[in-house]
């Protein structure tokens, strides 16, 4: 299960062991995190910067504006991406160090409602029209948000649901118009409404990974942080079980 976390960077070798056994040289890192991953995010970082003595300053968005901002200057110096495109280009950009990359999670997409009985196992609620708003992310900028719009032209729905779709800048708005009641339905992360192996509220339907890409969620080392132990003993860090865990609890795999 842990092959897909293999490819780790000779470059981070002896900078992130160092990073995590001598947290007297503690330092603090910069890390963008695709919207998605912001729940795992939150407890993988309060055990890293409590194992390893680092900090750990995060800013969550969607994949899309990241990979601006990033490419506009902005001092971030690790990228967890929503996709393995995304990362794959900062590298080509040469904006990623080359060879650090590697797969940290493969997400689910969901169609989701608050409300019990709504949403039934097959999506088939979809078919039935009887909603008002769908709700989903921006799919020029989130990963999610184009899984989504490949799961309705799969299902032959585009044309049928275009009318109703209320589109987020990132997975963390298309949940929070579900979440308040602003649509009625939407797509969202798994990992938004599942945690300890159980539906969190609602009802939902786990979309078929058929219907869609992989969402294959890739990180990576930037040039800003390439001298940066806490940016190397972050990224060795995602890579070991106890982080695994987490991950695999709000329903990714890997």
């Amino acid at each position: 299960m842990l092959s897909i976390f293999s490819r780790c960077a000779c470059a981070i070798g002896t900078a992130v062991l160092m990073g995590l056994a001598l947290p007297a040289h503690a330092g603090t890192v910069h890390v963008a995190v695709a919207a998605n991953f912001t729940a795992p995010m939150k407890r993988i970082v309060a055990d890293f910067e409590k194992d390893s003595g680092h900090q750990a300053v995060v800013a969550y968005g969607s994949t899309g504006k990241l990979y601006a901002q990033i490419r506009n200057g902005a001092p971030f110096e690790v990228f967890l991406s929503a996709d393995d495109a995304t990362p794959l280009q900062l590298e080509k950009d040469g904006s990623a160090l080359p060879g650090s990359r590697f797969s940290y999670a493969i997400g689910q997409l969901v169609l989701w409602s608050p409300k019990a009985d709504v949403v039934d196992d097959k999506g088939d609620v979809l078919r039935q029209n009887n909603f008002r708003h769908l709700a989903i992310a921006a799919p020029k900028l989130a990963p999610y948000g184009a899984a989504a719009m490949q799961t309705l032209e799969r299902l032959g729905l585009s044309a049928q649901t275009a009318p109703k779709l209320v589109q987020g800048e990132s997975i963390g708005q298309a949940f929070n118009f579900v979440a308040t009641g602003n649509a009625d339905l939407g797509f969202v992360a798994l990992s938004q409404v599942w945690a300890e192996g159980k539906l969190q509220s609602g009802s939902a339907w786990v979309v078929p990974a058929t219907l869609h890409a992989p969402l294959r969620q890739d990180a990576v080392l930037l040039q800003r942080g390439k001298s940066n132990p806490a940016a190397g003993a972050l990224l060795s860090y995602l890579r070991t079980e106890k982080a695994l865990a987490v991950i695999r609890s709000y329903g990714y795999t890997h």
